[in-house]
């Protein structure tokens, strides 16, 4: 088969031909078709050893089952599937024509989806859905009406990740703001369906906020969470929940305590690979429910475009990701 591979002793992507591997307990190998390519894909890769003599990167795909190991009764060949966290703790990631997970970690992709979205979802989908849920109070499901009556801000919704949040806050009933740094990028997050879209850079932002959600907002969904600690500080109601998935602005935030303090502040720190899999299986079941309701759409008419590389163009899709393309990067594997 073909594969992209780094090592221990380099970091470039490579298209080498490999066996084809074989499923163990628990297993299953898939045919990938696409390979979704996120910021933890090149991080991962450059941050050198990748826990084995070499490695094929990328965390997200989707395919067909192409073989079950011994012990797998939830799945059969021919399935299509979306996958996630396939290179964690694994040499298999989907940059590949085949991957092998574990079943527990590929889901059921209606033949009304495409490859394409469902290789978008795994990283930013799951990583949104955990952050949406990790409010004092709940809900710790998402399913419609479960966010009614709650104002979400979503910084950077013109991302991966804020994409997904828009989309999966908007389908549990919550009123959506959030946050963008260009005329273009709003016109994204105001296709993903937020309700409200404030241009940072141009504009008063806490001002806006404050004027769609004079009590404050409930749940702020964080990719940078330094620089838009004053910002967050001014527009966060009572018992609000600010969940950080990303370091994007630098790696040190500070806070103002006692404001934070005044107001029962939940400050949320998550991250996909140490979440346990009660809330990987959670996210994974109400992501699957959105995707039959079409709330998940992609393409640049829903809020995310789409950028396609083919297989020997790995490294270059990961360096598109590394200087920020905005839209979701894709692997055509097959």
């Amino acid at each position: 088969m073909r594969a992209i591979v780094f090592s221990r002793d380099s970091s470039e992507l490579r298209l080498a031909e490999r066996d084809v591997p074989e499923p163990g307990d628990g297993q299953i190998r898939v045919r990938v078709m696409r390979s979704g390519v996120n910021p933890t894909d090149w991080k991962r890769r450059s941050a050198g050893d990748p826990g084995f003599p070499e490695a094929t990167p990328n965390m997200d795909g989707a395919g067909l089952v192409d073989a079950v190991g011994p012990g797998v009764l939830s799945h059969r060949v021919g399935d299509r599937v979306w996958v996630m966290l396939a290179a964690h703790g694994s040499a298999f990631g989907t940059a590949a024509d085949y991957t092998i997970i574990a079943a527990g970690h590929a889901f059921p992709l209606p033949d009304t989806i495409s490859y394409d979205l469902g290789a978008a979802l795994g990283v930013p989908a799951v990583t949104a859905h955990r952050a949406l849920t990790v409010a004092e109070g709940g809900p710790d499901r998402l399913h419609p009406g479960a966010l009614l009556g709650r104002t979400v801000l979503v910084a950077g919704g013109a991302g991966a990740v804020g994409h997904a949040a828009i989309q999966l806050a908007r389908w549990a009933g919550a009123t959506v703001v959030t946050t963008v740094s260009s005329p273009e990028k709003a016109a994204l997050a105001t296709a993903a369906g937020a309700h409200h879209v404030v241009d940072y850079r141009h504009t008063e932002a806490a001002k806006e906020i404050r004027a769609v959600a004079p009590d404050g907002v409930n749940l702020v969904v964080e990719v940078s969470p330094g620089p838009n600690a004053p910002l967050n500080q001014a527009v966060i109601a009572n018992h609000a929940t600010i969940a950080i998935y990303a370091n994007n602005g630098g790696d040190t935030a500070a806070f103002d305590i006692r404001p934070l303090m005044m107001l029962n502040t939940r400050i949320q720190f998550l991250i996909l690979y140490s979440v346990g899999e009660r809330a990987l299986q959670a996210a994974a079941e109400d992501i699957g429910a959105a995707l039959r309701d079409g709330a998940l759409p992609i393409g640049e008419a829903h809020g995310l475009p789409v950028h396609h590389f083919p297989l020997d163009q790995t490294a270059e899709a990961h360096n598109a990701v590394e200087h920020n393309a905005v839209g979701k990067v894709l692997i055509a594997v097959a």
